[in-house]
């Protein structure tokens, strides 16, 4: 047998795994066991994402305090998936490794009443980051182009229509110096069902567990089809999606952090020069102000 070929560290993400903006894209000719690029293995992978969380927090200082001084630039994490795929275990992974002072993390679960009231997009807007801050959507605005599809709770044509109605809201967001990244975490149907299982077997994590997450296997073929459209027609040139291989856990904390490190060297954000005059205040405390 031939040696493994070793990984190329060096590989840009952002190409590696966005989906194009002009395809359609098969799931099913996906692996969600891949590891395309980086870390070979478990251990690897988990101390490869620690010296990203180092780098990501330095960076992500240097995002938060220009945003004190006026710099409108932000950065927005979507991540979507089927139940179990890891939204909320890569927030606390990824996420989890930066100053919680300039992290905003939000969890979309059905819409309550009064948000039903409104336009779909509304509850949305409301937690957007703010200038500096690096935001996290644990589910998103996706939520309402795919279980509405699935299990036809709204027609065909408002459906088509929140498409373009979503890309015109990410195209307001990057013109707003908002840098959009959304992740579509992807698992294969058996790695589901052990974590299913797993979730039943220890006590700890039966409160994650619901009757109906068994009833929605019955709709994974179709959610397969609703996200592949979603991903096809909301993935564009300044909000592209990326497919992350999720089956290994670490495979996806290490993927999506690298992404996000990606994006942030990309906007390289700058401590802000002082407003004031250094001699003069280092002398005031040499003096013993």
């Amino acid at each position: 047998m031939g040696k493994r070929k070793k990984p190329n560290r060096a590989t840009d993400l952002r190409r590696l795994l966005r989906v194009p903006s002009d395809e359609r894209i098969d799931l099913a000719a996906r692996d969600p066991r891949a590891v395309p690029t980086g870390p070979g293995h478990k251990s690897a992978g988990r101390d490869a994402t620690a010296r990203l969380g180092r780098r990501l927090a330095g960076l992500q200082e240097r995002l938060w305090a220009a945003g004190t001084t006026g710099d409108r630039r932000r950065v927005l994490l979507v991540l979507q998936g089927m139940d179990t795929s890891g939204k909320g275990g890569t927030v606390k992974h990824v996420i989890g490794m930066l100053d919680p002072a300039g992290c905003r993390v939000t969890g979309f679960t059905a819409p309550t009443p009064e948000e039903r009231e409104h336009h779909f997009l509304w509850r949305v807007e409301r937690e957007l980051p703010r200038p500096g801050e690096i935001g996290a959507f644990d589910r998103s605005h996706y939520e309402d182009v795919l279980v509405p599809r699935v299990r036809g709770l709204v027609p065909p044509e408002e459906i088509e229509a929140r498409y373009e109605e979503i890309n015109r809201f990410e195209q307001r967001l990057t013109d707003d110096r908002v840098t959009v990244l959304k992740c579509f975490l992807h698992i294969s149907y058996e790695e589901q069902r052990r974590r299913l299982l797993r979730r039943l077997d220890r006590p700890h994590k039966r409160w994650k567990f619901s009757p109906g997450d068994i009833d929605d296997r019955a709709l994974w073929p179709a959610y397969q089809e609703a996200y592949e459209i979603a991903l096809h027609r909301c993935s564009t040139p300044n909000a592209p999606w990326y497919v992350i291989p999720a089956d290994r856990k670490w495979y996806r904390d290490w993927a999506v952090a690298r992404l996000l490190l990606e994006h942030l060297e990309a906007l390289d954000p700058r401590y802000p020069e002082p407003d004031y005059d250094l001699e003069t205040c280092r002398e005031r405390l040499l003096k013993g102000a």
